[in-house]
């Protein structure tokens, strides 16, 4: 579950140690599997900890799992001063006296964001739709969107490939968006355009058509709250893509520790 696990650092006092041990017990069972995980704690003077003030907390992963199906390929927090309750720290747990707020930035390849579209928490939103606009086209019978592929643009741009299955066949799709956020918490593919290139001249009329439609499903998809991890409530100020990677910057609202499992 949790290898290359470090917490120690040299000349670091024994209670941030202890804090350090402690918090990436905690920290761990956020994720499915984690490469690894990095935990700082400073608190300086150390005698500070007794009254249960801590200067500044960091946590730094790589190759996290989220829910068995969610691939980060980079995830950071780092706070300012925290309070905690130092008793807790004594029995193998952190407690915070109050809610903190932390410094955040995700990272997602390529790779892991098509990893994710075959996710079941993904597909179903996907999978068997029974809209009216997709069902005039398939005779009254539910449609599916498969085999989605994304291929990460500069200028937080995307080309996005699928194909929708209907009763005669599949229609295949493709389009380019830019990618935007909304009230700090929602994924939106803002001025999507048919990418009439990558679609067989026969298939263009229902394909533009059914990848409007596409366009309108993926707007609708991407909310943080539903990937919220134990505790803590992401929210993103801004995104940008850079080669194969796809970096969120913005902050993580703290309520408690995650519980040891």
């Amino acid at each position: 579950m949790l290898g290359g696990f470090t917490a120690n650092t040299p000349g670091t006092d024994f209670g941030e140690r202890m804090l350090n041990k402690v918090a990436s017990q905690s920290i761990r069972h956020l994720f499915s599997e984690c490469e690894s995980v990095e935990v700082q704690i400073r608190c300086n003077p150390s005698s500070k900890l007794l009254q249960g003030s801590i200067d500044s907390f960091q946590m730094k992963g790589r190759n996290i799992v989220i829910r068995r199906d969610f691939y980060v390929d980079e995830m950071s927090f780092e706070t300012d001063a925290v309070s905690i309750d130092f008793s807790s720290v004594l029995s193998g747990k952190i407690r915070l006296r109050q809610p903190t707020q932390a410094v955040a930035q995700v990272v997602l390849t390529q790779a892991g964001i098509n990893h994710a579209f075959t996710a079941e928490l993904v597909r179903k939103r996907l999978h068997n739709l029974d809209t009216p606009e997709l069902m005039q086209f398939s005779g009254g019978d539910p449609v599916s969107f498969e085999e989605v592929t994304v291929e990460l643009q500069p200028n937080n741009r995307l080309k996005i490939d699928a194909k929708v299955e209907l009763p005669n066949g599949s229609v295949p799709i493709s389009l380019s968006t830019t990618l935007g956020v909304e009230k700090r918490r929602r994924i939106t593919f803002q001025n999507p355009q048919f990418e009439a290139a990558g679609v067989p001249e026969n298939f263009r009329g229902i394909s533009e058509i059914l990848t409007n439609q596409f366009a309108e499903i993926l707007n609708n998809m991407v909310d943080l709250d539903r990937f919220d991890l134990d505790g803590v409530m992401m929210r993103i100020n801004r995104l940008e893509t850079a080669g194969d990677r796809l970096i969120f910057s913005g902050y993580a609202q703290i309520e408690h520790f995650p519980k040891g499992g």
